[in-house]
């Protein structure tokens, strides 16, 4: 019974890949996903903890949102 529910989980979560890939992201999107990692970083060399890596990666990601949709 487990393998049929992780079977059907793991199809699911293809799906949901496979769908989430089927147009090209927008500057925004890009600008969102670069500004959440070079936020992390920085959050994680400056504060060295979780809360200053979950910080700087939700800072870096709004204005890595914001600068994208200006281009």
């Amino acid at each position: 019974m487990k393998l049929r529910q992780y079977s059907l989980a793991a199809v699911l979560a293809a799906t949901l890949a496979a769908a989430g890939c089927s147009t090209s992201p927008t500057n925004a999107q890009i600008g969102t996903g670069v500004g959440a990692v070079a936020g992390g970083v920085a959050g994680n060399v400056l504060f060295g903890n979780t809360l200053g890596t979950v910080g700087g990666a939700a800072a870096g990601a709004l204005i890595g949102n914001e600068v994208g949709k200006r281009r």
